[in-house]
């Protein structure tokens, strides 16, 4: 699947439990597999990220056994077995850079003087900086070389004996090069302490609190000295507790939580809450910050859409959660003004540029973005337009933009698969809680009745009405009214792509004038089979027909509304009549018009209107599978307008 539309929602409510948090789990794997005694691991995350550790452990000689929905992992007591591997690492940040320092002490002293561990990775892994971490290994002596750009993966480890009791390394980058180093530390500090110094501002401090709260659970205690300062005592190893259950992610529970808030609520996500070791449930605080109503369990956190209105903006430091700060970064497009996210510049080395790439996917929403070295200012436009978005490989990208359809537009996810990484279900599950616009798609061929049916329908049931087949003669006329060639196809795909016009009580309008006879007219006509060739003309009339898709819900009628423009209606009728019966309905509309008709004209022009429409390339007119059948050859329009109606009761709030 190359990508996934999600359409405009009206709310979000539900109840969602948390996948396990892939912090803790690719932490507990690395614990596990090298403390003393087998571990029982539950609930650990089923993810690309995790599968990139769990393969490099057992790569490294490390035995693994599933029992059940855990994992019982057999612990090596401090030293791979294995020590001549390569390692695939996909774009896990976390695995390369706790797996290089432990695999470094285990090469420590190695007899095996053809021991090597080189580490690879996707092509973005190779341009995220490692060398800060690899200079804190070197200075306890460890033999590191590069294999591709010095600074970056790809690399080997070779034996070396490491005897240095003092190591430092740079805090503003990663705190994920303090994380490998203190996981490694007790396998350092055998007959001696280790202090590990953190020059300039430690980011993401949270992350380092759940690193020091597992070592003590696998037995190995830190003396913190602020967060500049780490001392690990000598003669600490780690010991297994036995079995070890892990926490739901909280960096994922903040597309649920917002979701509550942005789109009613309430929304409650369970395995995380106010027990929990993550940093990232504080971003809880963030959305009540904004006005959001916020409840707490032990393992449970609720949030819901303010009473008092709109979301207030904010101006927040984000250091101590960049992973969920993400979310607030879509969030702010329902803000009540510009927000602006600060100290993020960790999101510069992440799975992209997320600063880069945040900024460019909110633009394409309507949003004006400031960009800044380490911050961004949301400013939220009137109303949010159709995007389609690029995913960049970053599966939080695609997480959080799904957000972005509770303030009424369809939004493209570009590469949906890359929320592999961490949430692999994320889309069912958010589909989950959502309440997407209805539609009522009556499709058919000319002389059917869809319009007459279908302006009823709408009306009945208070929902918006598209005349789908209107929308080519309305750009061929807008276009004759600007003095737009009608060959101009970039002027053309602006024009539909904008196209103000409505259809109500019976009658087209264009930016409020009446037009319902001028599209007939034959220059519209001769305009509209010519527009209608265009590519760049019939993909901004596909957004622009989605667009219609707002309030309380839709009645789409046409020849493709629910096969290509809406698939996920929630009714699908399809309306057809003999040609006999549809000619007739057409004399009598043209000769009640004073306009002069033939049967024999009209009868030839249906059937070779059927067979162009039944044969065209681009999505050719047929009943779908899922589409109910209405002949209305014999039956009144009250009786069509019924049979739609007691279908679509159901779709009604």
């Amino acid at each position: 699947m190359e990508f996934i539309d999600l359409p405009p929602l009206q709310k979000a409510a539900g109840s969602v439990r948390l996948p396990g948090s892939k912090s803790i789990s690719n932490r507990v794997l690395l614990l596990a597999a090298l403390a003393e005694g087998e571990t029982l691991v539950e609930d650990l995350l089923d993810s690309d990220d995790t599968r990139v550790m769990r393969g490099a452990i057992v790569a490294l000689g490390v035995k693994t056994m599933e029992e059940g929905k855990a994992l019982r992992v057999f612990g090596c007591g401090g030293r791979f077995p294995k020590l001549k591997a390569d390692i695939f690492v996909g774009n896990s940040g976390l695995s390369i850079r706790t797996l290089v320092p432990a695999i470094v002490t285990s090469l420590s002293g190695c007899a095996d003087v053809d021991a090597e561990v080189r580490l690879s990775g996707v092509p973005r892994m190779h341009e995220r900086p490692i060398g800060d971490l690899v200079d804190g290994l070197k200075q306890l002596g460890a033999c590191v070389e590069w294999l591709g750009q010095e600074g970056y993966p790809p690399l080997a480890l070779k034996p070396a004996l490491l005897g240095a009791e003092r190591v430092s390394v740079r805090g503003n980058v990663s705190s994920q090069f303090l994380t490998g180093l203190l996981q490694a530390a007790p396998l350092v500090a055998r007959d001696k302490p280790l202090t590990i110094d953190v020059e300039g501002e430690l980011i993401s401090r949270p992350y380092v609190e759940i690193t020091l709260n597992l070592m003590e659970r696998f037995g190995v205690i830190v003396q913190r000295e602020g967060w500049n300062r780490f001392v690990v005592p000598a003669a600490q190893r780690y010991v297994s507790p036995g079995r070890i259950a892990v926490e739901g992610d909280a960096s994922t529970a903040s597309y649920f939580l917002a979701a509550g808030a942005l789109g009613g609520g309430p929304v409650r996500v369970v395995g995380a809450g106010r027990k929990s070791i993550q940093g990232d449930v504080k971003f809880a605080d963030a959305l009540a910050t904004m006005g959001a109503e916020i409840t707490w369990g032990d393992d449970w956190i609720e949030a819901r859409a303010p009473t008092s209105g709109k979301l207030k903006a904010f101006d927040l430091d984000l250091n101590h959660i960049p992973d969920a700060a993400m979310t607030l970064a879509v969030a702010a497009l329902f803000a009540d003004g510009p927000s602006t996210l600060r100290n993020i510049g960790s999101w510069r080395v992440k799975e992209t540029d997320r600063i880069a790439a945040m900024a460019t996917e909110l633009r394409k929403l309507g949003a004006t973005v400031e960009e800044f070295p380490e911050s961004i200012t949301v400013t939220p436009p009137a109303g949010l337009n159709p995007a389609v978005i690029d995913t960049y490989e970053d599966h939080r990208v695609a997480m959080c933009f799904s957000l972005a359809t509770l303030g009424g537009p369809y939004v493209r996810i570009n590469d949906p698969r890359c929320v592999n990484k961490t949430f692999p279900e994320y889309f069912t599950t958010f589909a989950g809680i959502a309440t997407p616009v209805p539609v009522v798609a009556i499709d058919g061929p000319s002389a059917s009745g869809k319009g007459t049916v279908g302006a009823l329908v709408a009306r009945i049931l208070g929902f918006e009405h598209l005349d789908s087949g209107a929308l080519y003669r309305i750009v061929a006329l807008a276009a004759l009214r600007k003095g737009v060639a009608l060959d101009d196809e970039t002027s053309l795909a602006s024009i539909a792509a904008a196209l103000p016009a409505r259809f109500e009580d019976g009658l087209v309008l264009l930016d409020g004038d009446d037009v319902t006879e001028a599209i007939r007219s034959e220059a519209c006509s001769v305009g509209a089979s010519r527009v209608a060739v265009l590519p760049a003309v019939r993909d901004a009339l596909f957004w622009r027909q989605r667009s219609y898709r707002t309030g309380s819900g839709l009645v789409a009628e046409g020849r493709d509304m629910g096969s290509v423009i809406f698939p996920d209606a929630g009714v699908k009728i399809f309306l057809t009549a003999s040609v006999e019966a549809r000619a007739e309905r057409r004399y009598k509309q043209l000769i009640d018009k004073g306009m002069a008709a033939k049967m024999d004209d009209l009868l030839k022009d249906l059937y070779e209107r059927d067979a162009r429409d039944s044969q065209r390339a681009v999505a050719p007119l047929k009943r779908g599978d899922d589409a109910v059948l209405l002949d209305t050859s014999g039956i009144t329009v009250q009786q069509a307008v019924d049979f739609v109606i007691e279908r679509a009761s159901s779709l009604r709030n």
